[in-house]
């Protein structure tokens, strides 16, 4: 038969409460002991980073941006007149020279206008033809009075000489006397006044002459004018080059300063470089610059900084200093490097993926002998288009990552695989 047995209950309730309380305590300690554990160390594939190493040495400083290959001399051809296109002798793409007649435009009220101008000069040169006559007519009308009347006082002067002598000797009547001595007076104010008349009709005649034809220049220009603006009609190219535009076609309205063709130059080529405004500011001009056409790279200088900031870049004119590799031509796409500065004797290393120059950024670099990377404070100082100054943090040798590292932001220490 069973014996039953005292406590057994009692002993198992005892066992389960220690069992539970020591897997309370070591479940705590646990917990503890973990969460004094160190992150662990993220491990990264060595070839997907980008590791340099620091150098001293010289250091040239450049920026760099993208721009096109424009014509220096350029000539946009505008309407000098109102006509309307009616034929098209060139299409953009040919070569050209000053007296090539691009198209050529219609307008009957102009032909019709320097027809009138031409009339009206005319008619201008004809009556100045006529007063020039006129006035010689006159002149030659007081010429001869004037001869007439001094002829009347020399001989009434005569007479008086000669009534004088007779009044001596008293043989004339003092009637006939007095009369002599009068005439030959009212003769010699009429002289005098002749003679004032006559160099008046002298002096007056250049001032006519010249109002008119003042007149006839004035007609003479309306109608040179409106002849060259039916020659207009005519649009000529002005230089030698190749026509590059020709915003119009036939059959087109064309008021007075619309743009009709555009010809450049293609050999004398400069770069237009686009450089972004946080770089422009130490670009000044006559710096060196060298532009890459794809097909060879060309050197040249600045010769303008635009004062404006457009779409957050800075626009950068460089003419060139020697010829252009083949195949450059207007509207190219090139790249721009231009030089600034440079710096002797300095610690530098590749420009990496963040910070910028002037600035304190944390790098990491290569723990010497291990295949660790450790979080160092570097101060940056001027940058370039590869290559940044360092101020403080790092060593000539050193190696550092210059990759992106956002992704290890939380981490002070990484692994190189």
């Amino acid at each position: 038969m069973d014996v039953p047995r005292t406590g057994v209950a009692a002993k198992k309730r005892k066992r389960r409460i220690m069992i539970i309380a020591g897997s309370a305590l070591g479940l705590i300690l646990a917990t503890i002991a973990i969460s004094r554990l160190k992150p662990a160390v993220p491990s990264v594939d060595r070839s997907t980073v980008w590791v340099d190493t620091v150098k001293r040495g010289p250091m040239v400083r450049q920026v760099r941006g993208l721009g096109t290959l424009l014509p220096e001399d350029i000539r946009w051809i505008p309407a000098n007149t109102e006509g309307r296109i009616e034929k098209i002798n060139i299409w953009p793409g040919t070569h050209v020279e000053s007296d090539s007649v691009i198209l050529e435009l219609t307008s009957p009220e102009l032909e019709q206008t320097a027809h009138d101008a031409e009339l009206q000069s005319t008619a201008a040169e004809a009556e100045l033809t006529t007063l020039r006559a006129t006035l010689q007519r006159g002149l030659l009308d007081q010429e001869a009075t004037t001869a007439k009347v001094k002829s009347d006082y020399e001989q009434a002067k005569m007479e008086r000489e000669t009534n004088d002598q007779l009044a001596k000797n008293g043989l004339i009547a003092e009637l006939q006397y007095k009369t002599s001595k009068v005439k030959e007076a009212e003769l010699a104010n009429r002289n005098e006044i002749e003679k004032k008349r006559l160099q008046f009709a002298h002096e007056s005649i250049d001032p006519q002459l010249a109002s008119k034809q003042a007149a006839v220049d004035q007609a003479k220009q309306l109608a040179k004018l409106k002849a060259n603006q039916v020659e207009a009609l005519h649009v000529r190219a002005g230089m030698s080059g190749v026509l590059q535009q020709l915003p119009v076609q036939i059959g087109q309205r064309m008021k007075v300063g619309d743009n009709l063709a555009r010809v450049a130059d293609p050999t004398k080529l400069k770069a237009q470089v686009k450089i972004a405004e946080t770089q422009a500011k130490d670009i000044q001009i006559g710096q060196k610059a060298a532009i890459d056409t794809r097909n060879g790279v060309a050197n040249g200088h600045v010769t303008r900084v635009d004062p404006a900031v457009e779409q957050g870049t800075v626009n950068v004119e460089v003419a060139f200093d020697e010829a252009l590799p083949k195949g450059a031509r207007p509207d190219l796409s090139v790249d721009g490097t231009i030089e600034l500065e440079h710096l002797d004797d300095v610690i530098y290393v590749g420009r990496p993926a963040f910070g910028q120059e002037n600035n304190t950024v944390g790098m990491f670099k290569i723990v010497s002998g291990t295949s660790e990377a450790v979080r160092t404070p570097v101060k940056l100082g001027k940058s370039s288009v590869n290559t940044i100054q360092i101020v403080d943090g790092l060593q000539p040798g050193d190696q550092v990552i210059l990759s992106d590292t956002s992704a290890w932001d939380a981490h002070d220490r990484i692994r190189l695989n």
